[in-house]
Protein backbone atom coordinates (compact mmCIF):
# COMPACT_ATOMS: atom_id res chain seq x y z
CA UNK A 1 0.00 0.00 0.00
CA UNK A 2 1.19 3.35 -1.09
CA UNK A 3 1.10 6.63 0.90
CA UNK A 4 0.90 9.80 0.18
CA UNK A 5 4.96 10.44 0.07
CA UNK A 6 5.20 7.57 2.07
CA UNK A 7 4.63 3.77 1.03
CA UNK A 8 2.07 2.46 3.17
CA UNK A 9 0.15 -1.09 3.10
CA UNK A 10 2.67 -2.80 0.76
CA UNK A 11 2.99 0.00 -2.12
CA UNK A 12 6.87 -0.10 -3.33
CA UNK A 13 8.43 2.03 -6.12
CA UNK A 14 11.52 0.79 -7.68
CA UNK A 15 14.49 -0.36 -5.18
CA UNK A 16 11.82 -0.22 -2.43
CA UNK A 17 10.24 -3.17 -0.54
CA UNK A 18 6.16 -2.86 0.11
CA UNK A 19 3.56 -3.34 3.26
CA UNK A 20 2.47 -5.99 5.77
CA UNK A 21 -0.17 -6.54 8.08
CA UNK A 22 -0.27 -4.38 11.16
CA UNK A 23 -2.25 -5.28 14.49
CA UNK A 24 -3.04 -8.92 13.13
CA UNK A 25 -2.75 -12.29 13.86
CA UNK A 26 -1.11 -16.17 12.19
CA UNK A 27 -2.69 -17.15 9.27
CA UNK A 28 -3.26 -20.92 8.95
CA UNK A 29 -1.65 -22.84 5.72
CA UNK A 30 -5.02 -23.26 3.54
CA UNK A 31 -7.22 -20.33 4.96
CA UNK A 32 -6.54 -18.15 2.31
CA UNK A 33 -5.74 -20.55 -1.01
CA UNK A 34 -5.92 -18.06 -3.48
CA UNK A 35 -3.43 -15.81 -2.26
CA UNK A 36 0.12 -16.08 -3.90
CA UNK A 37 3.26 -14.06 -2.77
CA UNK A 38 5.71 -12.07 -5.67
CA UNK A 39 9.23 -11.97 -5.41
CA UNK A 40 9.49 -7.98 -5.65
CA UNK A 41 7.88 -7.96 -2.34
CA UNK A 42 4.27 -7.62 -3.47
CA UNK A 43 1.05 -10.30 -2.79
CA UNK A 44 -1.62 -11.40 -5.48
CA UNK A 45 -4.50 -13.42 -5.98
CA UNK A 46 -4.83 -16.21 -8.52
CA UNK A 47 -7.75 -14.79 -11.03
CA UNK A 48 -6.74 -17.76 -13.50
CA UNK A 49 -4.76 -20.76 -13.27
CA UNK A 50 -2.09 -18.56 -14.86
CA UNK A 51 -3.30 -15.01 -14.08
CA UNK A 52 -2.40 -13.47 -10.65
CA UNK A 53 -3.98 -9.99 -10.53
CA UNK A 54 -2.53 -7.69 -8.26
CA UNK A 55 -1.41 -3.61 -8.57
CA UNK A 56 -0.16 -1.95 -11.00
CA UNK A 57 2.29 0.33 -8.40
CA UNK A 58 4.25 -3.31 -7.98
CA UNK A 59 5.07 -3.34 -11.63
CA UNK A 60 6.74 -2.16 -14.31
CA UNK A 61 4.53 -1.69 -16.79
CA UNK A 62 2.93 -3.45 -19.42
CA UNK A 63 5.39 -6.32 -21.61
CA UNK A 64 7.52 -9.09 -21.50
CA UNK A 65 8.32 -9.89 -17.58
CA UNK A 66 10.51 -13.20 -16.82
CA UNK A 67 11.89 -11.43 -13.69
CA UNK A 68 8.57 -12.34 -11.21
CA UNK A 69 9.12 -15.31 -9.09
CA UNK A 70 5.64 -16.46 -7.93
CA UNK A 71 4.67 -18.19 -4.64
CA UNK A 72 1.66 -20.13 -4.31
CA UNK A 73 -0.27 -22.68 -1.69
CA UNK A 74 1.84 -21.91 1.72
CA UNK A 75 1.30 -19.50 4.78
CA UNK A 76 5.26 -19.78 5.17
CA UNK A 77 7.15 -18.82 2.37
CA UNK A 78 9.97 -21.48 3.17
CA UNK A 79 8.08 -24.59 3.23
CA UNK A 80 8.77 -26.99 0.82
CA UNK A 81 5.51 -27.60 -0.48
CA UNK A 82 5.33 -24.41 -2.10
CA UNK A 83 4.28 -23.90 -5.76
CA UNK A 84 6.58 -22.10 -7.83
CA UNK A 85 6.03 -20.11 -11.03
CA UNK A 86 7.52 -17.45 -13.07
CA UNK A 87 6.20 -14.72 -15.08
CA UNK A 88 6.63 -13.99 -19.24
CA UNK A 89 4.16 -11.21 -19.27
CA UNK A 90 2.64 -8.42 -17.18
CA UNK A 91 -0.36 -6.30 -17.88
CA UNK A 92 -0.82 -2.88 -15.91
CA UNK A 93 -3.85 -1.11 -16.05
CA UNK A 94 -3.86 1.25 -18.94
CA UNK A 95 -4.34 4.41 -17.57
CA UNK A 96 -2.12 3.60 -14.41
CA UNK A 97 0.47 6.80 -13.49
CA UNK A 98 0.28 6.72 -9.48
CA UNK A 99 -1.68 5.42 -6.91
CA UNK A 100 -3.24 8.32 -5.71
CA UNK A 101 -4.61 8.44 -9.32
CA UNK A 102 -6.48 5.19 -9.29
CA UNK A 103 -5.82 2.05 -12.25
CA UNK A 104 -3.82 0.32 -9.62
CA UNK A 105 -4.05 -2.86 -10.96
CA UNK A 106 -2.14 -5.70 -12.62
CA UNK A 107 -2.35 -8.77 -14.33
CA UNK A 108 0.54 -10.94 -14.08
CA UNK A 109 1.02 -13.98 -16.95
CA UNK A 110 2.58 -17.28 -14.93
CA UNK A 111 4.96 -19.48 -17.51
CA UNK A 112 2.86 -22.47 -17.02
CA UNK A 113 -0.73 -22.61 -15.06
CA UNK A 114 -1.00 -23.97 -11.92
CA UNK A 115 -3.37 -26.75 -12.68
CA UNK A 116 -6.19 -26.99 -10.18
CA UNK A 117 -5.57 -23.84 -8.21
CA UNK A 118 -8.43 -21.94 -6.18
CA UNK A 119 -9.27 -19.03 -7.97
CA UNK A 120 -10.78 -15.66 -6.09
CA UNK A 121 -13.81 -14.44 -7.78
CA UNK A 122 -14.11 -10.20 -8.63
CA UNK A 123 -16.68 -8.08 -7.12
CA UNK A 124 -18.67 -7.15 -10.52
CA UNK A 125 -21.10 -4.94 -8.88
CA UNK A 126 -20.65 -2.52 -5.76
CA UNK A 127 -22.92 -4.92 -3.66
CA UNK A 128 -19.85 -6.23 -1.49
CA UNK A 129 -18.37 -2.84 -1.48
CA UNK A 130 -19.21 -2.60 2.02
CA UNK A 131 -18.94 -4.48 5.83
CA UNK A 132 -16.17 -6.13 7.11
CA UNK A 133 -13.06 -7.01 5.18
CA UNK A 134 -10.22 -9.57 5.67
CA UNK A 135 -6.77 -8.75 4.56
CA UNK A 136 -3.57 -10.81 4.65
CA UNK A 137 0.02 -10.21 3.43
CA UNK A 138 3.66 -11.24 4.24
CA UNK A 139 4.45 -7.38 5.16
CA UNK A 140 6.03 -5.30 7.88
CA UNK A 141 4.07 -5.85 11.17
CA UNK A 142 5.20 -1.89 12.58
CA UNK A 143 5.03 1.39 10.94
CA UNK A 144 8.25 2.78 9.26
CA UNK A 145 9.69 -0.60 9.01
CA UNK A 146 10.99 -2.88 5.85
CA UNK A 147 11.39 -6.01 7.39
CA UNK A 148 8.77 -8.24 5.90
CA UNK A 149 7.56 -11.57 7.21
CA UNK A 150 8.02 -15.39 7.01
CA UNK A 151 4.36 -16.29 7.63
CA UNK A 152 1.31 -14.63 6.51
CA UNK A 153 -0.95 -12.85 8.99
CA UNK A 154 -4.00 -11.89 8.90
CA UNK A 155 -6.80 -8.92 10.13
CA UNK A 156 -10.12 -7.47 9.72
CA UNK A 157 -11.21 -3.91 8.98
CA UNK A 158 -14.51 -2.15 8.47
CA UNK A 159 -15.31 -0.24 5.60
CA UNK A 160 -14.85 3.38 5.96
CA UNK A 161 -17.37 5.81 4.34
CA UNK A 162 -15.09 8.52 1.21
CA UNK A 163 -17.02 11.24 2.93
CA UNK A 164 -15.44 9.81 6.27
CA UNK A 165 -11.97 8.95 4.20
CA UNK A 166 -11.03 12.30 2.17
CA UNK A 167 -12.11 14.53 5.40
CA UNK A 168 -10.81 13.12 8.95
CA UNK A 169 -8.39 11.08 7.03
CA UNK A 170 -7.38 13.90 5.30
CA UNK A 171 -7.16 12.27 1.63
CA UNK A 172 -8.01 15.22 -0.31
CA UNK A 173 -6.76 12.98 -3.29
CA UNK A 174 -9.52 10.24 -2.60
CA UNK A 175 -10.38 8.91 -6.15
CA UNK A 176 -14.05 8.13 -4.53
CA UNK A 177 -15.41 5.69 -7.25
CA UNK A 178 -12.46 3.90 -7.80
CA UNK A 179 -10.68 3.87 -4.42
CA UNK A 180 -12.53 1.75 -0.89
CA UNK A 181 -10.78 2.67 2.52
CA UNK A 182 -11.10 0.86 5.54
CA UNK A 183 -9.48 0.38 8.46
CA UNK A 184 -10.62 1.70 12.45
CA UNK A 185 -10.33 6.08 13.60
CA UNK A 186 -7.84 5.18 16.20
CA UNK A 187 -5.60 3.09 14.12
CA UNK A 188 -3.99 -0.33 14.82
CA UNK A 189 -4.75 -1.99 12.16
CA UNK A 190 -4.09 -1.99 8.97
CA UNK A 191 -1.95 -3.81 5.95
CA UNK A 192 1.44 -2.18 5.75
CA UNK A 193 4.81 -2.26 3.65
CA UNK A 194 4.93 -5.29 1.43
CA UNK A 195 1.14 -6.32 1.78
CA UNK A 196 0.81 -4.16 -1.75
CA UNK A 197 -1.03 -6.32 -4.60
CA UNK A 198 -2.77 -8.57 -2.19
CA UNK A 199 -6.90 -8.57 -2.27
CA UNK A 200 -9.29 -7.49 0.71
CA UNK A 201 -11.68 -9.84 0.57
CA UNK A 202 -15.40 -10.57 2.40
CA UNK A 203 -18.03 -13.31 1.63
CA UNK A 204 -20.43 -13.32 -0.84
CA UNK A 205 -24.11 -13.93 -0.17
CA UNK A 206 -23.18 -17.89 -0.17
CA UNK A 207 -20.67 -17.91 1.69
CA UNK A 208 -17.62 -17.63 -0.68
CA UNK A 209 -14.88 -15.63 -0.46
CA UNK A 210 -15.15 -12.55 -3.10
CA UNK A 211 -11.92 -9.93 -3.61
CA UNK A 212 -13.27 -6.01 -3.65
CA UNK A 213 -10.07 -4.51 -2.83
CA UNK A 214 -6.58 -4.81 -3.87
CA UNK A 215 -3.86 -3.08 -1.67
CA UNK A 216 -2.77 0.41 -2.85
CA UNK A 217 -1.66 2.90 -0.59
CA UNK A 218 -2.24 5.36 2.39
CA UNK A 219 -0.20 7.65 4.87
CA UNK A 220 2.32 4.98 6.73
CA UNK A 221 0.55 1.96 8.73
CA UNK A 222 -2.05 1.90 11.07
CA UNK A 223 -2.24 5.18 12.04
CA UNK A 224 -5.02 6.99 13.48
CA UNK A 225 -7.71 8.62 11.16
CA UNK A 226 -5.21 7.42 8.37
CA UNK A 227 -7.05 4.70 6.24
CA UNK A 228 -5.77 2.08 4.30
CA UNK A 229 -6.69 2.57 0.31
CA UNK A 230 -7.62 -0.13 -1.61
CA UNK A 231 -7.65 -0.41 -5.55
CA UNK A 232 -11.89 -0.66 -5.83
CA UNK A 233 -12.20 -4.06 -7.90
CA UNK A 234 -15.96 -4.03 -8.91
CA UNK A 235 -15.03 -0.72 -10.56
CA UNK A 236 -12.61 -1.96 -13.15
CA UNK A 237 -13.98 -5.68 -13.01
CA UNK A 238 -15.02 -5.12 -16.56
CA UNK A 239 -11.76 -3.88 -17.27
CA UNK A 240 -9.87 -7.22 -15.72
CA UNK A 241 -11.84 -9.34 -17.92
CA UNK A 242 -11.08 -7.81 -21.07
CA UNK A 243 -7.20 -7.84 -20.32
CA UNK A 244 -7.27 -11.47 -18.75
CA UNK A 245 -9.63 -12.33 -22.13
CA UNK A 246 -6.72 -10.78 -24.47
CA UNK A 247 -3.87 -12.00 -22.48
CA UNK A 248 -5.55 -15.42 -22.90
CA UNK A 249 -3.18 -18.68 -22.41
CA UNK A 250 0.34 -17.85 -23.88
CA UNK A 251 2.93 -15.90 -22.17
CA UNK A 252 2.13 -12.85 -24.68
CA UNK A 253 -0.97 -11.79 -25.25
CA UNK A 254 -3.36 -13.41 -28.46
CA UNK A 255 -3.98 -11.15 -31.62
CA UNK A 256 -7.19 -9.50 -31.82
CA UNK A 257 -9.70 -10.35 -33.75
CA UNK A 258 -10.03 -7.51 -36.87
CA UNK A 259 -13.39 -5.87 -38.61
CA UNK A 260 -12.47 -3.80 -41.00
CA UNK A 261 -14.61 -1.40 -43.85
CA UNK A 262 -12.25 -0.47 -46.72
CA UNK A 263 -15.11 1.66 -48.39
CA UNK A 264 -14.68 5.03 -49.12
CA UNK A 265 -16.80 7.52 -47.56
CA UNK A 266 -16.78 11.35 -48.62
CA UNK A 267 -16.23 14.31 -46.22
CA UNK A 268 -17.99 17.27 -47.21
CA UNK A 269 -16.20 20.83 -46.90
CA UNK A 270 -17.47 22.25 -43.49
CA UNK A 271 -20.33 20.03 -43.74
CA UNK A 272 -22.37 17.51 -41.94
CA UNK A 273 -20.75 14.90 -39.98
CA UNK A 274 -20.39 11.40 -42.23
CA UNK A 275 -20.10 8.08 -40.30
CA UNK A 276 -19.00 4.66 -41.83
CA UNK A 277 -19.69 1.25 -40.06
CA UNK A 278 -18.52 -2.05 -39.23
CA UNK A 279 -20.54 -4.81 -38.01
CA UNK A 280 -18.97 -6.89 -34.66
CA UNK A 281 -20.12 -10.43 -33.72
CA UNK A 282 -19.18 -14.21 -32.88
CA UNK A 283 -18.04 -12.22 -29.52
CA UNK A 284 -18.60 -12.59 -26.24
CA UNK A 285 -18.72 -9.74 -23.41
CA UNK A 286 -17.64 -6.46 -23.59
CA UNK A 287 -15.01 -5.08 -25.70
CA UNK A 288 -11.94 -3.91 -24.52
CA UNK A 289 -10.32 -1.88 -22.10
CA UNK A 290 -7.30 -1.57 -25.09
CA UNK A 291 -10.17 -1.29 -27.89
CA UNK A 292 -7.43 -0.19 -30.94
CA UNK A 293 -9.26 2.28 -33.67
CA UNK A 294 -7.18 2.07 -36.95
CA UNK A 295 -7.98 5.14 -39.20
CA UNK A 296 -7.08 6.14 -42.72
CA UNK A 297 -8.56 9.24 -43.61
CA UNK A 298 -7.21 11.63 -46.63
CA UNK A 299 -7.30 15.16 -46.53
CA UNK A 300 -5.84 18.41 -47.40
CA UNK A 301 -5.67 20.01 -43.97
CA UNK A 302 -6.19 17.30 -41.16
CA UNK A 303 -6.53 19.72 -38.49
CA UNK A 304 -10.42 20.05 -40.11
CA UNK A 305 -11.70 17.22 -38.90
CA UNK A 306 -13.28 15.69 -35.61
CA UNK A 307 -13.05 12.38 -35.18
CA UNK A 308 -15.64 9.84 -32.75
CA UNK A 309 -16.05 6.50 -32.31
CA UNK A 310 -20.01 5.76 -31.84
CA UNK A 311 -20.53 2.42 -30.09
CA UNK A 312 -23.33 0.31 -30.75
CA UNK A 313 -25.71 1.96 -27.97
CA UNK A 314 -24.64 5.31 -29.23
CA UNK A 315 -22.26 6.20 -26.77
CA UNK A 316 -18.95 8.61 -28.63
CA UNK A 317 -15.70 8.41 -27.57
CA UNK A 318 -14.00 11.08 -28.96
CA UNK A 319 -10.82 10.74 -30.81
CA UNK A 320 -9.69 13.34 -32.32
CA UNK A 321 -10.28 17.39 -32.34
CA UNK A 322 -9.91 19.67 -34.57
CA UNK A 323 -7.04 22.26 -34.59
CA UNK A 324 -6.73 25.29 -37.42
CA UNK A 325 -3.32 25.35 -36.70
CA UNK A 326 -2.54 21.47 -37.87
CA UNK A 327 -2.14 21.64 -41.86
CA UNK A 328 -0.51 18.71 -42.59
CA UNK A 329 -2.19 16.26 -44.64
CA UNK A 330 -4.21 13.06 -43.48
CA UNK A 331 -4.95 10.96 -40.26
CA UNK A 332 -3.37 7.62 -40.71
CA UNK A 333 -3.01 6.25 -37.81
CA UNK A 334 -4.64 3.78 -34.53
CA UNK A 335 -6.21 4.99 -31.29
CA UNK A 336 -6.63 3.44 -28.05
CA UNK A 337 -10.45 3.57 -26.75
CA UNK A 338 -11.28 2.27 -22.72
CA UNK A 339 -14.58 0.65 -24.05
CA UNK A 340 -15.19 -1.87 -21.60
CA UNK A 341 -18.09 -0.58 -20.75
CA UNK A 342 -19.49 -1.46 -23.86
CA UNK A 343 -21.20 -4.66 -25.44
CA UNK A 344 -18.30 -6.04 -27.98
CA UNK A 345 -20.96 -7.20 -30.89
CA UNK A 346 -23.14 -4.75 -32.44
CA UNK A 347 -22.71 -2.06 -35.18
CA UNK A 348 -19.60 0.57 -34.43
CA UNK A 349 -19.46 3.61 -36.52
CA UNK A 350 -16.14 5.87 -37.49
CA UNK A 351 -17.80 9.28 -37.61
CA UNK A 352 -16.05 12.21 -39.33
CA UNK A 353 -16.83 16.01 -39.35
CA UNK A 354 -14.91 18.54 -41.36
CA UNK A 355 -15.37 21.79 -39.19
CA UNK A 356 -13.78 24.57 -41.65
CA UNK A 357 -14.14 25.43 -45.19
CA UNK A 358 -11.72 25.36 -47.97
CA UNK A 359 -10.51 21.38 -47.76
CA UNK A 360 -11.97 18.22 -48.27
CA UNK A 361 -10.93 14.71 -47.93
CA UNK A 362 -12.76 10.78 -47.79
CA UNK A 363 -12.86 7.52 -45.26
CA UNK A 364 -10.48 5.34 -46.97
CA UNK A 365 -10.35 2.69 -44.32
CA UNK A 366 -11.00 2.28 -40.46
CA UNK A 367 -10.72 -1.21 -38.11
CA UNK A 368 -11.77 -2.09 -34.92
CA UNK A 369 -9.10 -4.70 -33.30
CA UNK A 370 -10.43 -6.45 -30.52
Amino acid sequence: MLTAGVLQAGAQPPGDVGIQIVGGELAAKGEFPWLVRLSMGCGGAMYTEQLVLTAAHCVDGTGPDTSIGVTYGVADLQDPAAVKRQSTYVHSAPGYTNVTAGDDWALVKLDRPITGAVLLPIATSTAYDNGTFDIMGWGSVRDGSLQQERYLRKARVPFVSDSVCSGSASYPRLVAAEMLCAGYPEGGIDTCQGDSGGPMVRRDSAGGWVQVGIVSWGDGCARPNKYGIYTQVSYYSAAIKAAADQLGGGGTPTPGKVFENTNDVAIPDAGAAVTSSVTVSGLSGNAPSTLKVGVDIKHTYRGDLVIDLIAPDGTAYRLKNSSSSDGADNVITEYTVNASSEVANGTWKLQVRDVYSADTGRIDAWKLTF
